[in-house]
């Protein structure tokens, strides 16, 4: 009776376990739901991307005729926006695929349920998708009103280094 007792209590304790470990995990899925952190691949593409249609812009700028830099630049734009589209597949599935046995183990880890709650309720609160649609427009509020109180300053500034890279380029091309 004794033995039986004790397999019951084992049991028990491994039930309860079992359910504090999905109930764990249910919530580090739903925290992963909510960051949407699939997209950190597509994120990545952009930075080189963007680097080399500026990279591009930087080049034409003094080698070529006005009409030719900008049909070049749209079509290297246009090459640009078709290859994230083509890539941001590949590199969603590869996050979607690594997630569960990178990010959600280290959630799982670090963070009680309790703090896992409490991030699910950061996630998912109005002030924070109220707060992140204002986002863009406080940049760009921020941004023109740098621009306009440095103006003065930075423009004339900015000018004499686009005409010095200019120079080193036209310079490094010239035969």
């Amino acid at each position: 009776m004794k033995k039986l007792a004790i397999m019951c209590a084992a049991l028990a304790l491994c039930t309860g376990a079992e359910a504090a470990a999905t109930s764990k995990q249910e919530l580090v899925n739903r925290v992963l739901k909510l960051w949407h952190v699939e997209t950190i691949g597509e994120s990545m593409l952009q930075q080189p991307v963007g680097n080399a249609v500026q990279q591009a812009r930087v080049m034409l700028q003094g080698r070529a005729a006005p009409e030719k830099r900008d049909a070049a630049l749209t079509e290297i734009a246009e090459d640009a926006r078709k290859f994230m589209e083509d890539n941001k597949s590949v590199t969603r599935a590869s996050a979607e695929k690594l997630i569960p046995t990178t990010i959600a183990p280290m959630l799982a880890e670090r963070f009680t349920e309790e703090e896992l709650k409490q991030i699910i309720a950061i996630l998912e609160s109005p002030v924070k998708a109220k707060f992140e649609s204002m986002v863009p427009e406080l940049q760009k509020k921020l941004g023109e009103s740098v621009a306009a109180d440095t103006r003065a300053v930075i423009d004339p500034k900015l000018q004499e280094l686009q005409q010095r890279i200019g120079t080193r380029l036209r310079t490094a091309v010239t035969p």
